[in-house]
């Protein structure tokens, strides 16, 4: 059973590429958290195929339609969603869909149907003789479903399938920026050889060192950068840089890779658990699992190797901490400081340039790609989804902290 986090707050997910739709369902919401359609759409925009110019061409619009979950009295204003309609043996089924309303702590569904129509390009990797991909799971997951598998898209491998992880993580995020003021945000750092030289980490704990909480305006501004740049970057230069990098790629008919940072700010202090719950344990897994993840390190990462303990250990003063090489977690636990993670994504398997490989029966090939619509870089438009796959886990943890603070209060009736 696939459940992103979990057990308290969880999202399920079901749907392929190129299926009719991709179903979605958000665990543990607690009661209350006024919710609309729209703020889920915006994350929605951000994550869709065609939402930048150098991802893949491939243009969806990917508009969801919430089927449970939200309540209010007004009842015009819940379901002033969507228009629904199906028709089936002759008979037509019209409904809307709920655009606004309170969480009921009942889990909250969401439908985002496809308008994927070219199928037809992926039938070169069809039955037992179909080509199969270097480095894609066409091979793997033909053999695992005993050929039973869907090849349009890479089926529910696709990209596509990330939908659910960012319904489930904007409803997250909305809770907890209303609770705590935590706001996640991401930034590529890396494509191919190219690094920026700036970082959303060092730019949040030089704000924190100057002694006030880190301002909305400050934020505000951050996300503004974020969104004037050719790609999502704090470093203007290196975007432009990068962008040229990815677009002389694609001319190549070959891909790159990239890595891409994730910040939360004003993060609540001492949630996650030391060891078997570990919240670093729950991140780095959630978050290095997401499609072509090669990598997930915690605050300093790999950088850390080099140092001594006297350099690496952050000073502490009554105000907090000095530095954040931790990277806002100590022991599983978080510290209050900025969370921060760095995923580095592996180039995109699916690419132009022949390679070696083999058919799905294993004999030996000279794989030509026939046709079809790629990222030349995925960690392009990954951003979204690392920023939603730390929301899930984060409030996750939360609802587990605060499992451990029973108020009776809370169970009377009368």
């Amino acid at each position: 059973m696939e459940i992103l986090g979990g057990p308290l707050f969880g999202v399920a997910g079901a749907g392929e590429s190129h299926g009719p739709g991709v179903t979605t369902i958000v665990f543990g919401c607690p009661p209350g958290l006024q919710l609309s359609r729209s703020q889920i759409q915006a994350y929605l925009d951000q994550r869709r195929p065609g939402s930048n110019r150098h991802g893949t061409p491939r243009n969806e619009k990917d508009k969801v339609l919430l089927l449970s979950g939200l309540y209010q009295d007004d009842h015009d204003a819940l379901t002033n969603g969507p228009a629904i309609e199906a028709t089936v043996e002759g008979l037509t089924f019209a409904t809307t869909a709920y655009e606004t309303g309170f969480t009921t702590g009942e889990p909250i569904s969401a439908l985002v149907l496809s308008a994927a129509t070219k199928s037809g390009h992926y039938d070169q990797f069809a039955g037992p003789t179909g080509a199969v991909r270097p480095g894609h799971t066409d091979l793997v997951k033909y053999h695992k479903a005993k050929g039973q598998v869907d090849i349009r898209g890479g089926g529910r491998s696709s990209y596509r399938s990330t939908i659910s992880d960012v319904i489930g993580g904007s409803i997250a995020r909305i809770f907890l920026q209303e609770t705590f003021g935590t706001v996640i945000l991401s930034s590529i750092c890396q494509v191919g050889p190219l690094k920026a030289a700036r970082s959303l980490n060092d730019h949040f704990t030089e704000l924190l060192q100057q002694g006030s909480p880190i301002a909305a305006e400050q934020i505000q501004a951050v996300e503004a950068q974020l969104a004037q740049a050719e790609i999502h970057s704090l470093d203007a230069a290196f975007a432009h840089e990068a962008g040229e990098l990815i677009k002389q790629t694609r001319i190549d008919g070959d891909s790159i890779g990239a890595a891409v940072e994730i910040v939360a700010i004003n993060v609540p202090a001492l949630v996650g658990d030391p060891l078997y719950n570990s919240l670093k344990l729950r991140l780095m897994g959630s978050l290095g699992g997401l499609h072509a993840a090669q990598s997930c390190e915690i605050g300093d990462g790999f950088q850390v190797v080099t140092r001594r303990g006297s350099e690496n250990n952050d000073p502490i003063r009554q105000t907090g901490y000095q530095r954040n090489s931790h990277g806002g977690l100590i022991g599983g636990v978080t510290t209050g400081m900025p969370l921060v993670c760095r995923v580095g994504f592996k180039p995109t398997s699916t690419i132009v340039k022949p390679q070696q490989s083999v058919q799905k029966n294993l004999e030996e090939i000279d794989f030509l790609l026939d046709k079809g619509r790629h990222d030349p870089c995925v960690g392009v438009r990954a951003g979204v989804t690392l920023e939603s796959r730390l929301a899930i886990e984060l409030m996750n943890a939360v609802l587990m902290h605060q499992a451990r603070a029973v108020d009776p209060e809370q169970f009377k009736l009368f």
